[in-house]
């Protein structure tokens, strides 16, 4: 007869499924809260439930009542707390079931971009184009002014004029169109950033923690480049590493185009163009 310690248990293929599933529903959730300010809060919440696991262990009686009072509310506020996150994951799950991809249009040439970047680079010029994936920015455009106009380089240029009365606020592509300009973006709420980086960088990563768009930034004080994806941001890159992250992140390739030289028109322009870019200030907010 063999020992009881060397009988496996019974297990059949649906219980397999089901812990599978779970394993994979578990780690999506860690993947997707990573890096976010959804993990202080879960930490915050695991902590309240194992102060109300002791209080309830221990008999206290008036603890046990606040909680059974308050728990029928308590998912009612972890929606409001974590919107955003379930909003981003439910876009996630579509766009996986769907297989959705860009569409044909998408793979019209970005390299005007390009090329608008690295001229607000040189002069150093404030600009944030939010370039629009899977997920619609109606919300956002419609908080700016519509053009649905063809988009260029030198309409970019004109927007981001300093003098001009679209240069405040952000671009919205879609496509191979600018929907509008203007437009008024959620700021990052991580903690973290809000002490490093100004309101144009925070609205740039702020839009990609909400969507899955890509958020171009350039530095109004240093003319440095930036590139958000997915709530992180990739500081001080160069327009040839803007070049390859766009490619990359449209899943197509961008093809390489002669940047315009700057034509100094004084030995002070000539000068502070020949000279290596600064490190943005942490107390620089306004950019």
């Amino acid at each position: 007869m063999t020992p009881a310690w060397l009988q496996w248990p019974q297990v059949s293929a649906v219980s397999v499924v089901d812990i599978v599933l779970v394993t994979v529903l578990i780690y999506e959730f860690l993947v997707l809260i990573r890096g976010t300010r959804a993990v202080p809060i879960l930490v915050g919440i695991g902590g309240l439930a194992l102060a109300f696991y002791l209080a309830h262990a221990l008999q206290l009686k008036t603890v046990n009542w606040l909680v059974g009072t308050l728990l029928p509310y308590a998912i009612f506020a972890l929606i409001v707390v974590f919107q955003a996150e379930i909003r981003f994951a439910l876009a996630k799950i579509g766009r996986k079931l769907t297989l959705s991809r860009l569409s044909a249009a998408v793979a019209e040439s970005y390299d005007d971009i390009v090329m608008a970047a690295n001229l607000f680079a040189q002069n150093q010029t404030g600009a944030l184009v939010v370039i629009e994936r899977e997920i619609g920015l109606r919300t956002y455009i419609e908080s700016g002014v519509p053009m649905d106009a063809q988009m260029s380089y030198d309409l970019l240029a004109t927007i981001f004029r300093p003098s001009a009365p679209l240069h405040d606020g952000a671009v919205i592509i879609q496509k191979d169109r600018i929907a509008a300009a203007a437009c008024f973006l959620p700021l990052s709420m991580n903690p973290v950033l809000s002490t490093q980086l100004g309101t144009r960088h925070r609205a740039g990563i702020g839009i990609t923690e909400e969507t899955d768009a890509i958020a171009v930034i350039v530095s109004e004080e240093t003319g440095a480049i930036s590139i958000a994806v997915a709530g992180n941001i990739e500081r001080d890159i160069t327009v040839e590493e803007l070049r390859g992250r766009l490619s990359e992140l449209l899943r197509r390739y961008v093809p390489a185009t002669t940047l315009p030289t700057p034509v100094a028109t004084t030995p002070e322009q000539a000068e502070r163009r020949l000279a290596p870019p600064k490190l943005e200030r942490a107390g620089d907010l306004h950019d």
